[in-house]
């Protein structure tokens, strides 16, 4: 089999193509089977995943899964968590699910090395400077115990801890505050800064090469600040760093105990169980930091053993694929019925969308099919009295996922209770809709004229048979959502083998970038810009204009 193949070559895509020329209508598929959620819904590391109101049938998932058979994807898998150099336009091993092997797993030997004794050493170091920043015995420069820890960064050194920090609220009480700053142009950090203290405010700076501009231009500023307050001998103390480049950080002034490493087998988007995570681990601490690593490796282990029927992950991958490059939906609706999980849809949008957007497969062929849906959202209650319009009686153009805590992660059971409620019937009404038939029979009850309902009805009328997949789980707490981030990683992961690509570059990151360097100069003296386009020029000559006076 060649290791290029995609699911497209497989001689199960044909079959698929014709089955989506009529796909199943979900009140129909439950008609046939009234105990259709018990056969579609799956369990494991304490998550449900109920897919009862995609618009599949047993037929397409069992094509589906004799498709991951023809692809080969237990081999891959596997190749993935012995450390083979699965991203192949860098040469790189994809590791991030070694980061969370508990201590009693044993060896993993990677080109004749083992990296267990590494990661747990790096590990400890990052949770025990975490544990001592929330015990007050590591101080400031001012021998005070912090009360707030900046972390600057951006992308995956920002999203993902930023993401947990907020979800994971109840779980940071005894903790400094935790704010996270990525934003290039300043207001972020500007707007912390202004009640903060610089006696007892730690930055930790998260960029694997230290040369990040964002990063590196708040780094900077917040060192101006420090340093305008509390004198340049003051900058060690306050400043902590995530990177492998030792030359920048002395010279930047980087605590020499506080700096922290991360490795090439690492992408960014997979990187929070990292040193990455520090300080997400000065929020919530090592004792729920290895929770929150125990829950994704429970999943790891999960989605390694599980038959496909019964693997989230893969499953997952499936109906996105199904809904994708079959029914034609471009989007992914990311709806949690938790307002702690309000970062999450953000989070998705990076791991999904840099992972999978490529329209390049590994052969360097071009792409024959959609290969990543656009990922948007919001928690599931707003939603509802904002884009939720569209997703009803819009135009067919997104699926959705719907997140649901059965216990609430704030105060009041009672609320949660309602969002369940909340959740339970808005999935219901995607699935089902309301016919012109049940519209016009309410209309009549309201005493409506015959003219009136035959005007009204097309008004009210939803189409339903949108696809919902719901995600059930008991609590928000650190294992939990450990599990949650791997079903999405590794769902990622299934959906770039059926698709061919590599999920672990990013080179459409990098031009942007690239160009960027040639631009800053052009902002600063706009007279550089002649040989630019019309476009660039005459944006910066309106640039020039407005920022004098």
């Amino acid at each position: 089999m060649s290791e290029f193949l995609a699911g497209i070559d497989c001689q199960i895509w044909p079959h698929l193509q014709g089955a989506a020329t009529a796909p199943p209508v979900v009140r129909e598929l439950f008609e046939r089977d009234p105990e259709r959620f018990a056969h579609c819904s799956a369990q494991a590391a304490g998550l449900l995943l109920d897919f009862s109101r995609q618009r599949v049938d047993s037929t397409l998932m069992e094509s589906f899964a004799m498709l991951a058979e023809q692809l080969d994807l237990r081999t891959r898998t596997e190749a993935m968590f012995s450390g083979a150099p699965i991203n192949r336009t860098e040469g790189r091993a994809v590791l991030h699910t070694a980061l969370r092997r508990p201590a009693t797993a044993g060896a993993l030997i990677v080109e004749g090395s083992d990296l267990q004794p590494l990661i747990l050493a790096e590990r400890s170091h990052m949770l025990g400077f975490a544990d001592a920043i929330r015990a007050g015995t590591i101080r400031s420069s001012k021998d005070l115990p912090f009360n707030l820890v900046i972390n600057i960064g951006i992308g995956g050194s920002d999203l993902g801890p930023a993401m947990a920090v907020r979800a994971l609220r109840p779980y940071t009480r005894e903790a400094p505050r935790v704010e996270f700053v990525s934003n290039v142009d300043g207001c972020e950090l500007a707007d912390l800064l202004e009640q903060a203290d610089p006696a007892r405010t730690l930055f930790i700076i998260c960029s694997k090469t230290f040369t990040t501009l964002e990063t590196r231009t708040n780094a900077e500023a917040a060192r101006e600040w420090l340093r305008s307050r509390l004198g340049d001998a003051a900058v060690p103390g306050h400043f902590a760093a995530v990177s492998v480049n030792a030359k920048a950080m002395d010279a930047f002034g980087v605590h020499p105990q506080y700096r922290f490493n991360m490795w090439d087998w690492v992408g960014g988007r997979y990187s929070i169980w990292s040193s990455i995570g520090v300080a997400l681990a000065i929020a919530i601490g090592s004792t729920h930091f290895n929770a929150f690593l125990a829950g994704a490796h429970e999943l790891d282990e999960h989605f390694r053993s599980a038959p496909w029927e019964q693997n989230l992950p893969a499953l997952a991958a499936f109906c996105a694929v199904w809904n994708i490059d079959f029914l034609k939906l471009p989007t992914l609706a990311v709806l949690p019925y938790d307002s702690r999980l309000a970062r999450l849809p953000a989070y998705l949008q990076q791991l999904e969308m840099e992972s999978n957007g490529k329209s390049v497969r590994l052969n360097g062929e071009p792409t024959a099919v959609a290969t990543c849906p656009v990922i948007w959202g919001e928690p599931g209650d707003n939603a509802q009295h904002s884009f939720f319009q569209l997703l009803h009686q819009g135009t067919e153009r997104a699926a959705l996922d719907m997140l649901v805590p059965v216990r609430s992660s704030g105060a009041s059971q009672a609320q949660q209770d309602l969002a369940i409620a909340n959740a339970l019937a808005q999935a219901e009404a995607f699935a089902y809709g309301y016919s012109a038939e049940q519209v016009a029979a309410d209309l009549k009850k309201q005493g409506m004229s015959a003219e009136q309902i035959t005007a009204l009805t097309p008004h009210k009328v939803h189409a339903g048979n949108r696809p919902v997949s719901m995600l059930l789980f008991r609590q928000l707490d650190p294992r939990t959502l450990g599990a949650i981030i791997a079903l999405y990683e590794h769902k990622v992961f299934v959906q770039s083998v059926i698709w061919g690509n590599n999920a672990f570059d990013q080179w459409g990151v990098e031009l942007g970038k690239k160009m960027c360097e040639a631009i800053i100069p052009l902002v600063k003296n706009p007279q550089l810009a002649g040989q630019s386009s019309s476009s660039v020029r005459g944006a910066l000559a309106f640039v020039s204009r407005e920022r004098v006076g």
